[in-house]
């Protein structure tokens, strides 16, 4: 079985998306919108309203052996039903 979140993303910005229930999760790159959806119904017993995905690009980077470059990635932006909360996000 494959893991379908691989990490919550939490920057400054993705922060401000919380205010409005919207999470940000780092997820696996074959991992289907309804994966995601039920990964995290199922994980943090909440109710997700809506799901979308965006594809990051590696980056080039310098290394000290040349020209490197950091793997593709995806990430999702799970929003939740009116109401719910995820409190892995709030520090409790």
């Amino acid at each position: 079985m494959k893991t379908i979140i691989k990490k919550p993303l939490i920057t400054e910005k993705n922060t401000l998306h919380q205010a409005a229930g919207v999470y940000v999760f780092e997820v696996n790159k074959e991992a289907s919108k309804t994966d995601i959806k039920a990964t995290v119904e199922r994980n943090f017993k909440v109710k997700v309203a809506a799901v979308r995905t965006a594809n990051a690009r590696g980056r080039a980077k310098q290394t000290k052996f040349g020209m490197g470059k950091t793997p593709h990635w995806k990430k999702a932006f799970v929003k939740l039903a009116a109401g719910e909360k995820i409190t892995v996000f709030e520090g409790a």
